[in-house]
């Protein structure tokens, strides 16, 4: 706690340096950590990853940035890293607490993301607006256990304001899931519109719409 203390006294260009070797973290020179109490225990950040002011990581296996990915302002992502040790988790011997975001990703900010289970966020995608959340673990009721489930989201998504996402649930690549919906499923039609309480699909998406052609992340 007083190396991670110890490193927010320093500009960036010398706390990425003291990151690096403290933590053993591999972040790139051109990638960026804002004002943000990130701590994972492995960290990947490619060239022009960034994660802005008041986000949280913590209790994390891993958190693996590519190349310009974003994490927005004041996003909380939780985990149960696999170090921690207790009853939790132990009948999943696989498991890792990681976050992944493929090149040009984002999410944007002000949500939750709970890690206990891989979140995979495939290039060019994004987690947009507000308040949304994605659970990879609950209650298996039939076992009266803790449970847990990875998340993937596919290649050129856009994923809707205040939705709810849980584990096992899979967005196809070419994708858009509508605002407030819950995805509790998987799903394998590209091209196609997502939404509802639960989800399914609603329709499909002409194949010459502009967001899923971008070469850049960032839509202008």
């Amino acid at each position: 706690m007083i190396l991670k203390l110890f490193t927010f006294l320093f500009p960036w260009f010398i706390r990425r340096i003291l990151l690096n070797k403290l933590f053993n973290y591999k972040i790139d020179p051109k990638a960026s950590i804002g004002f943000a109490w990130i701590f994972p225990k492995e960290l990947q950040m490619a060239a022009g990853a960034k994660i802005d002011h008041f986000t949280v990581a913590v209790n994390l296996d891993c958190i693996e940035m590519g190349v310009n990915t974003i994490i927005g302002r004041s996003n909380w992502i939780t985990g149960y890293s696999t170090n921690i040790g207790g009853v939790h988790f132990k009948h999943q011997k696989e498991r890792r607490a990681k976050l992944i975001l493929r090149n040009n990703a984002a999410i944007t900010k002000s949500h939750h993301l709970d890690c206990t289970n891989l979140i995979y966020i495939g290039e060019f995608s994004t987690i947009a607006g507000y308040n949304s959340q994605l659970l990879t673990h609950s209650i298996n009721v039939l076992e009266n256990i803790q449970d847990s489930r990875p998340i993937y989201i596919g290649s050129y998504t856009f994923v809707g304001t205040n939705v709810v996402i849980l584990g096992g649930a899979n967005l196809p690549d070419y994708s858009v899931l509508g605002a407030k919906s819950l995805l509790n499923k998987s799903f394998s039609k590209n091209w196609a519109l997502y939404g509802g309480v639960p989800a399914k699909e609603l329709q499909s998406i002409p194949r010459d719409s502009k967001y899923f052609y971008r070469t850049e992340g960032f839509v202008y």
